[in-house]
């Protein structure tokens, strides 16, 4: 179900006109459903019912405190990269036995914090951070509960800076290494191998990679003979951008992860970000400039590659819609561009888009996982505020930064 949609040429969230929006709240903004967030956790989490996984939602793709405490009442749980995540996710009241440590760089302060915190897992991806965790473990008199990410060399059929399960890439560790390490593991007094974690990349729409995971992660346990309490599947289910994009099919992602369970003692984790927040805000953005060149139309916005990263860092695609919508089309090519310094600047160039003029709204949809959560104070510019829709209310979830506080610090 899609609770932000056209209703009568009027761009609506839920039961909110955008129009009414933009009178309360300065340009631009991100705009959040609630619905819509429910909405995906639940047919997320319903779609493998069957073996009840744990579901730790990726704070990466969106850390907004008030969205955190949404998902920790529908049951959520949190993959967290940094100290920082994690002191967030445990203010939102996210219990830490539903709480994993991940990432490829984690300090002496951040595994000390996860230890103490109690976390359910420290997924590993080197041995020199288990040299270092069972250290630290050993000087607190604790025995800590970690996971070891492997690299299963399958290419995750996505963009190239958002593939992670390559052998060349810094994630994880290939399969030989992998099982020296658990060797290595069974040795330390301070240590409990009860893991295995895999992450290939993001914005995954074929199935293929993820059934190829699945056997390797066979044949290590085949391998080693160890019976690991939790196998960590990580995220990277995609989602649709666009109505020709294709998405993930997730019962069939289901029915293969119920089948690989099957005769196995094993708590299945996911991680999933963008399936869970993507298409669940709009950013709101007003056009302060239409500047014909001799080829194009340069829509100049008041939102920029500041506020929203992933086309000029991907090369990502996303819709843009007038709030209000009118009959007439411009002839040649609209380009959609920010006010930033930079060529890379720039959301979308479109032939044929709806007639707009200076002065007028657009939004940038499915904006929700990593638009906010990559913002910058890129040329001394403030982040802009979120906004969250429930039917027919709406409320302030972060302020817009302000001049005095940009400059200060």
């Amino acid at each position: 179900m899609n609770y932000i949609k056209l209703k009568k040429n009027n761009l609506c969230v839920e039961n909110i006109s955008t129009q009414k929006l933009i009178k309360k709240y300065s340009t631009p903004f991100y705009c959040y459903s609630l619905s819509q967030l429910k909405n995906n956790f639940y047919s997320f989490d319903n779609a493998f019912k069957t073996i009840k996984p744990i579901i730790c939602f990726s704070v990466k793709s969106n850390s907004n405190i008030t969205l955190l405490r949404e998902l920790k009442k529908m049951g959520s749980g949190a993959d967290v990269v940094s100290i920082g995540e994690l002191l967030k996710v445990k203010k939102a009241g996210i219990s830490t036995k539903k709480i994993v440590f991940s990432g490829v760089g984690k300090t002496d302060q951040e595994i000390r914090a996860a230890i103490k915190n109690k976390v359910l897992l420290i997924n590993v991806e080197s041995e020199s951070e288990v040299n270092l965790i069972n250290k630290i473990s050993k000087k607190l008199s604790v025995k800590t509960s970690i996971g070891i990410r492997l690299n299963p060399n399958i290419a995750g059929k996505t963009h190239k800076k958002i593939s992670t399960g390559g052998k060349d890439e810094k994630f994880g560790l290939i399969y030989n290494d992998f099982i020296n390490l658990c060797q290595k593991i069974k040795k330390m007094k301070n240590l409990k191998l009860e893991g295995l974690s895999v992450h290939i990349g993001s914005q995954i729409t074929n199935i293929n990679p993820f059934r190829k995971v699945l056997s390797v992660i066979n044949r290590i346990i085949n391998k080693t003979n160890i019976n690991f309490k939790y196998i960590d599947l990580g995220g990277g289910m995609g989602i649709s951008y666009s109505k020709n994009d294709k998405k993930l099919n997730l019962k069939q992602y289901a029915k293969i992860v119920k089948k690989f369970t099957k005769d196995k003692n094993v708590k299945i984790i996911f991680e999933p970000g963008r399936y869970i927040v993507g298409n669940v805000a709009i950013l709101i953005t007003r056009i302060i400039y239409i500047k014909k060149s001799q080829n194009k139309n340069f829509v100049i916005l008041d939102a920029g590659m500041n506020n929203l990263m992933r086309p000029a860092l991907y090369d990502a695609r996303h819709q843009i819609i007038p709030l209000v919508k009118r009959k007439k089309r411009f002839k040649g090519n609209v380009e959609f561009v920010g006010p930033i310094c930079e060529s890379s600047d720039k959301f979308l160039s479109q032939k044929g888009f709806p007639q707009i003029i200076e002065g007028d709204y657009v939004a940038l949809t499915q904006v929700g996982a990593y638009g906010m959560s990559l913002s910058s104070n890129y040329n001394t510019r403030p982040t802009i505020a979120e906004i969250m829709v429930t039917g027919s209310k709406h409320k302030l979830i972060k302020r817009r930064q302000s001049l005095q506080n940009l400059v200060n610090n």
